[in-house]
């Protein structure tokens, strides 16, 4: 059963099994929902609203069976710097129109192409993302007073260096004990969610032992509210909306990448496959939305997909239990909630930091010592210490220009040189070399790509053969899979000039597209439909045939005494097929 939305066979033991891994998600997204609100500096109960309602959407209208929607962890930098910037209000309107972007995307067809965003751009700026997460947390773990949050990483590293003396034991106390438990569970407790234990059972040893010591939710925020709130639209104006396209672009193509990789991940663990354009439309669609009801913008989370398939989950029935699990735990428990303390929460997203920060895969690609190295530690130390939107700007862009410059080094030119170990159709590829008593034929091999990165290559590399003045110039393209304008252009310069000396171009092995763009630039008309050949011999042939009609004796014997090398048969062979495919052209 491959991609989303298929029920086929669904029966009542694959309900079961949705229900109960729904109700696990759920509960495990309950913490996260509110952490994630809070380091993105809005009130912790609209991670909570993002929950339930981006949560039912995605899960509804996306393109994985398995996928988990809500608030992620590496959207805090992006929306906590929005809120500062911006305001909340601000950012719900950005969501707004990263949904409909995301909607966009899908609807044309572009989920394929954010795959090819370079490997260590994505690991440089989720390690960068982690890094700002995980030293976020160290206040609130500290329990230091007095700290303001700033959007860049060093002065929120120096606001804690001047704060450091108004550490706070207990919610330091409070803090190890619950990361001990996060820590702890997995191996005694494997069946119970870690985050929740260690939420629990802090948030009951402050209120016993601590109380009124350590900061809560409650005393930061208020009361969180035991209802959905009312539906409402933002309010848009045209210079709101020109002003948040950057931030909006930004969470779109974040959101993107980050629930297509979900996806990926849920693909590999299931042997499913999703739909990578109809999970961009459920993205969108559910960031439309979510706003309405006063939630941030979410994407798919790896963490709770994973968990969600683990847990037995069969169908996206699991992500819409989920987010109806979070609405009843807010409807019946919301007020208790704001007794839980900041320094619970706290660890809660440093371990969410450290598992997202893709520590093996950050080191491999460091020790291999590559343009690929120099791009992580780029894009990881921009992420860091400028912000995420200039990270992946530069980080594209200086992969778009490691590739090109890569291409573009692939690009051989390479003079056909005799060699009498070749025979048959090798043998008629190598006959003329540079150097014959009469050079009057000279053969390249092109191989690569000829595009503008490499196109100024290809005509220093053929300068000098325009300047020999030799009277046939065949080109052997059957190796060159890809050509643009530009390296069509640079081709016509040196056609141009090898004609405009009374030399004829012979091409073979042109593939279908080098083939479409010589056509549409002219340059197939220019150098003559009967000078293209399927093979090397068929245009050797042609050429000694043109030698032979000009009666050039030092090329005569040139042709008698390299054609010894193939039989008389293929020789007869090549020269009927040029003579064919040439239709007794004048210049022949």
């Amino acid at each position: 059963m491959k991609g989303r939305g298929r029920f086929d066979g669904y029966h009542l033991s694959a309900l079961r099994k949705d229900m109960v891994s729904g109700v696990i998600v759920g509960i495990i997204a309950i913490p996260l929902g509110m952490a994630f609100a809070i380091a993105s500096g809005v009130r912790p109960e609209y991670g909570l609203y993002t929950t339930v309602i981006a949560g039912i959407l995605i899960s509804t209208f996306g393109g994985s069976k398995f996928q988990i929607g809500g608030p992620t962890g590496a959207f805090i930098p992006i929306l906590f710097a929005i809120v500062l910037q911006y305001g909340y209000e601000n950012l719900l309107l950005a969501g707004f129109l990263a949904g409909i972007m995301l909607v966009a995307m899908g609807l044309f067809k572009l989920g394929s192409l954010i795959a090819f965003i370079p490997r260590p751009v994505t690991i440089g700026f989720t390690a960068g993302i982690a890094v700002i997460i995980f030293s976020g947390q160290m206040a609130s773990f500290l329990g230091l007073k007095g700290i303001e949050k700033h959007e860049d990483f060093l002065s929120n590293m120096k606001e804690i260096g001047l704060h450091a003396s108004t550490i706070n034991s207990y919610s330091l106390l409070t803090a190890g004990i619950c990361l001990m438990i996060i820590l702890l569970a997995p191996r005694f407790m494997p069946k119970l969610p870690g985050s929740l234990l260690g939420l629990v059972v802090s948030s009951f040893v402050a209120a016993l032992f601590f109380n009124g010591e350590v900061a809560t939710i409650g005393s930061a925020y208020g009361t969180i509210p035991s209802t959905l709130p009312a539906f409402r639209i933002p309010d848009m104006t045209w210079e709101r909306i020109v002003n948040l396209l950057k931030p909006a672009f930004i969470i779109a193509m974040l959101g993107g990448i980050e629930s297509l990789l979900s996806a990926v991940v849920a693909d590999g663990m299931t042997g499913n496959r999703h739909n990578s354009n109809r999970e961009l439309i459920g993205q969108g669609i559910a960031n439309m939305i979510t706003p309405f009801f006063g939630g941030i913008p979410a994407t798919g989370a790896i963490a709770r997909t994973a968990a969600n398939i683990k847990s037995g989950a069969v169908s996206p029935i699991s992500g819409i239990v989920h987010g109806f699990v979070v609405l009843l735990v807010l409807i019946l428990f919301a007020p208790y909630a704001s007794d839980i303390p900041l320094a619970s929460m706290a660890p809660i997203l440093m371990v969410v930091a450290w598992n997202m920060s893709e520590r093996s895969a950050f080191m491999h690609i460091l020790k291999t010592k590559t343009s690929d190295s120099l791009l992580l530690a780029i894009t990881f130390i921009l992420t860091v210490f400028t912000n995420l939107t200039t990270a992946v700007e530069v980080g594209l862009l200086m992969a778009l220009l490691l590739f090109v410059k890569r291409m573009s080094q692939s690009l051989t030119v390479e003079k056909v040189l005799p060699d009498p170990n070749h025979k048959h159709e090798k043998v008629r590829a190598n006959m003329v070399y540079e150097g014959h008593d009469c050079p009057q034929i000279s053969i390249y091999t092109i191989d690569g790509p000829l595009f503008f990165g490499a196109a100024n290559k290809f005509e220093q590399d053929m300068r000098d053969t325009v300047q020999q003045r030799c009277t046939i110039l065949l080109l052997r393209l059957g190796k060159v899979p890809f050509m643009d304008t530009t390296g069509a252009a640079n081709l016509t310069t040196i056609v141009k000039a090898f004609q405009k000396l009374g030399g004829i171009v012979l091409m073979t092995g042109v593939q279908p597209q080098p083939l479409q763009v010589l056509k549409k630039t002219g340059l197939y008309e220019r150098i003559g439909a009967h000078h293209f050949f399927d093979h090397t011999g068929e245009a050797i042939g042609c050429a000694l045939i043109h030698l032979d009609s000009n009666k050039c004796l030092g090329c005569q014997h040139f042709v008698f005494r390299e054609c010894t090398a193939l039989s008389n048969v293929e020789t007869q062979s090549a020269t009927n097929r040029s003579l064919e495919h040439s239709g007794h052209h004048p210049s022949f």
